[in-house]
C-alpha cells in the first residue's frame, strides 16, 4: 500500500490524498511490517548538502594522511632508515614482584623494594628487579633470603628468577616466586630506548600468611640474645606453639645473620665472618640443631615407666645424693652416680618436681629393689612422644635426634658392649641422647593435650597438617601425674621462677653437661600454659653456657611472660 502512495506521488509531483480505506487497510496490517526492513516508513532521500560535506571531509583526511606519509616517506625517509639499520630489537624480562611474608596480623615480615634510579630512566640499564628486604632482627632463620637475578658479562641473565635459598623463602618458593613477564624494546647504540611494547604482563607471587606473632618473636629473640652475650652462652632458641593446631607462635635462633646481607651479597666482609664465626650463624638451632636435653625427658619416661608397671605413681624412693653399683673392672671401687642433690623420699610427681636423678636411675636401670624398664623401652616410649624423629616442620634442614641403644653404642664406641650406667645416663638425658627444640615443644604438647602429636607449621590455616595427627595413647591419670610434677616444679622446685600471678604454669628443667670435661651445660626449659585449659607448649634452649653459672633457661621464659602479660595479655585467656 506504501508503495502505491509513492507511486501515485511520482506521478503526480503533487499533493496527494489518501483513500480513508487505506489507512485502515495499513492500520490492520501493521503488525506484520518487518520493520528493521523499515516497512511502513515512509522514506526520504539524502540531500545533496550532506553528501557534498561528507565527500569534504572524506577529501580533508585523504590530504592529512597522504602529506604525513610523503613526509614520512620522502622528508624524512633517510633519517628513519638509518634508525631502521643501527636500532636493535630486544626481549626483556619484566621480573615479577615476590609474594609478601605476614606474620598472623598481617605485619609484613619480608617485602619488596623497588630499586632506586639514577642517571637516565630511558636507558635499559634502568630495567631492574625489586629488592628483597626482611623484618629484622629475630626472623633471619625463619624467613631465610634469596638469590636475585643474575648477568653474564654481556648482560644477559643467566638467572632469571630469584630463588630461595633458606627458611620460608626456600620452603615455598615456587609460591612466592610467581611469574615474570616479557616486553620488546627498541635500543639505539647508546642503549636509548626508543620504543617498547609488553608480550607477556608478569604474574605476581602468592603471598603467604604465617603462624608467627612477630611482637613475641622479636621480644624472646631480644631476651635469648642478651642473655647469651651476658653469661657466655654460644647461642639459644626458642618456639612457642599451639598445642591443639600445631600452629607456632615464634621459633627464633641465636646467633643469626642478616638476610638482606646475604640476599645482595656484596659486603663480602660481614659475609665472611658470617662463615667463620664458631658459633654456627648460619644454623637454625629451633629444628637444625641437636643438643644434649638432659632432664627435660624425664616426664616422658616417668610415662613409659607407668605403662611397663615398673612403678606406681606413689611409690617413693629414697635420694641420698647419690648410688653406688660394683665395678666389674675394679671389685673394690664402686661406680657412683650422683644425684644432683639429696631430695629424700620422693613420688613420681615429686621426682618430676625437683628432677631427683636417683628416682629415675632406679626406674630406668634399676637399682636394689626397684626394676627399671631398660634401655629398648627408654627409647620406645621416647618415640611414642616423637622424641628422636623429624617433626615435618615446613622449614628446610629438619634434623632428627638421637637416642641412644646398644646398636648405637657399638657403633660409635667399637668393642664396648652396653652397660647399666649408659641406662642411668640415658634415661636423665644424658650419653649420647640428643634432641632438636622442635621435637620437645612437640612432645611437650602431647602431654599437654592428652597424647596427640601436632604437626608444627608456620602457614595460618593449613588444614592438612592442623588434622593430621597422631595419638599417643595411655591412660589420661598418667598424663595428669606428668602434669602434675611439672605443676610443682614450678610452684617448689626446679622452674619456680616461672610462678607468676597472671597466669598458671606447668614446667620441667634441664641442665645438660657437655663437653669432654663437662665445663658446659645446655640450659632448658620446657613447658605449657595455661596449666587448666593448656594452650600453647614451649621450649627454650641455651646452648653450651659455663657451667658455674647460675643463669639459664628459666629467666628468660619468665621476663617473656612478664612482658606478654602487658603487651599481649589474650594469649593468657
Amino acid at each position: 500500500m506504501i508503495r502505491k502512495i509513492f507511486q501515485k506521488y511520482r506521478r503526480k509531483k503533487t499533493n496527494f490524498f489518501v483513500e480513508p480505506d487505506e489507512i485502515f487497510l495499513d492500520s490492520k496490517n501493521l503488525q506484520n511490517f518487518d520493520l528493521q526492513q523499515f516497512e511502513g516508513r515512509i522514506e526520504k532521500t539524502i540531500s545533496k548538502r550532506t553528501v557534498f560535506s561528507l565527500g569534504v571531509l572524506f577529501i580533508f583526511f585523504s590530504v592529512v594522511f597522504g602529506g604525513r606519509l610523503m613526509y614520512l616517506q620522502i622528508h624524512k625517509g633517510e633519517a628513519y632508515f638509518q634508525r631502521s639499520e643501527n636500532n636493535i630489537l630486544k626481549k626483556v624480562i619484566i621480573f615479577a614482584d615476590r609474594g609478601i611474608i605476614y606474620d598472623r596480623n598481617k605485619v609484613e615480615l619480608a617485602w619488596n623494594k623497588k630499586q632506586e634510579q639514577d642517571g637516565d630512566i630511558n636507558t635499559t640499564e634502568e630495567i631492574t628487579f625489586p629488592i628483597r628486604s626482611y623484618l629484622s632482627p629475630g626472623f633471619s632463620h625463619l624467613l631465610g633470603y634469596v638469590s636475585y637475578p643474575a648477568k653474564d658479562s654481556s648482560g644477559n641473565y643467566w638467572q632469571s628468577e630469584f630463588i630461595g635459598k633458606d627458611g620460608l623463602e626456600k620452603e615455598y618458593a615456587e609460591k612466592l616466586k610467581g611469574e615474570n613477564g616479557s616486553k620488546i624494546i627498541e635500543v639505539d647504540a647508546r642503549k636509548t630506548i626508543h620504543s617498547e611494547n609488553i608480550v607477556n604482563v608478569p604474574a605476581r607471587g602468592e603471598d603467604l600468611v604465617t603462624t608467627i606473632d612477630s611482637r613475641i618473636q622479636a621480644q624472646l629473640f631480644s631476651l635469648i640474645k642478651n642473655l647469651a652475650e651476658s653469661n657466655s652462652f654460644v647461642g639459644g632458641a626458642g618456639v612457642i606453639a599451639d598445642i591443639h593446631t600445631g600452629e607456632i607462635l615464634t621459633a627464633t635462633s641465636f646467633p643469626e645473620y642478616n638476610s638482606q646481607i646475604l640476599s645482595l651479597g656484596k659486603e663480602n666482609d660481614i659475609i665472611q665472618n658470617y662463615i667463620n664465626d664458631k658459633r654456627k650463624v648460619f644454623l637454625d638451632r629451633t629444628l637444625s640443631g641437636l643438643y644434649t636435653p638432659g632432664s627435660i625427658v624425664k616426664p616422658f619416661l616417668a610415662i613409659g615407666a607407668l605403662a611397663e608397671g615398673v612403678i606406681d605413681q606413689y611409690k617413693k624412693i629414697l635420694s641420698t645424693g647419690s648410688i653406688s653399683i660394683p665395678n666389674p673392672y675394679v671389685k673394690d671401687q664402686p661406680t657412683i652416680f650422683k644425684d644432683w642433690k639429696a631430695h629424700g623420699w620422693t613420688d613420681m610427681a615429686q621426682a618430676i618436681a625437683v628432677s631427683s636423678d636417683v628416682y629415675f636411675y632406679s626406674i630406668g636401670g634399676g637399682f636394689e629393689g626397684q626394676k627399671g624398664i631398660g634401655i629398648l623401652n627408654i627409647e620406645k616410649y621416647a618415640k611414642l612422644f616423637g622424641i628422636g624423629q623429624k617433626t615435618g616442620v615446613d622449614l628446610p634442614d629438619e634434623k632428627e635426634g638421637v637416642i641412644p641403644n646398644p646398636e648405637w653404642k657399638l657403633k660409635n664406641f667399637k668393642g664396648d658392649p652396653w652397660r647399666v650406667g649408659d641406662t642411668y645416663n640415658t634415661i636423665i638425658g644424658q650419653y649420647g641422647f640428643q634432641v632438636t627444640p622442635m621435637e620437645m615443644v612437640r612432645a611437650t604438647s602431647a602431654i599437654a593435650n592428652y597424647g596427640t602429636l601436632i604437626n608444627p607449621h608456620f602457614i595460618l590455616g593449613d588444614e592438612s597438617r592442623e588434622q593430621n595427627t597422631s595419638k599417643v595413647i595411655f591412660p589420661k591419670e598418667y598424663f595428669d601425674v606428668a602434669r602434675d610434677g611439672m605443676r610443682q616444679a614450678v610452684t617448689y622446685g626446679t622452674a619456680v621462677a616461672l610462678n607468676v600471678p597472671y597466669v598458671k604454669v606447668a614446667a620441667k628443667t634441664g641442665t645438660a653437661q657437655v663437653g669432654i670435661s663437662k665445663s658446659k651445660v645446655n640450659s632448658w626449659v620446657i613447658g605449657f600454659f595455661p596449666y587448666e585449659n593448656p594452650k600453647y607448649a614451649f621450649t627454650i634452649m641455651m646452648e653450651a653456657g659455663p657451667s658455674s653459672g647460675s643463669v639459664g633457661a628459666s629467666p628468660i621464659m619468665r621476663q617473656l611472660f612478664d612482658w606478654m602479660s602487658i603487651n599481649t595479655p589474650e594469649y593468657f585467656e
